[in-house]
């Protein structure tokens, strides 16, 4: 199944996790806050995009299905 990163914005203080844990996929911008890639997660990240959906420290950042 496809998978992609959805972030709750309602949620989300802009900790920085998720850009230093997928700098690939996720980058902050100006202010500290998380900007995607907006593309689908690859079997070879999921590992890693499951860690910073942990991780994530407000609980802020999901996978989606696409």
């Amino acid at each position: 199944m496809v998978k992609k990163l959805e972030i709750d914005w309602t949620r989300c203080d802009g900790h920085g996790l998720c850009a230093t844990l997928l700098g690939d996929d996720v980058v902050l911008d100006e202010w500290g806050f998380p900007v995607l890639s907006g593309r689908p997660v690859t079997a070879g990240e999921m590992t890693n995009a499951r860690r910073a959906v942990l991780a994530c420290p407000a609980l802020a950042l999901r996978l989606g299905d696409v």
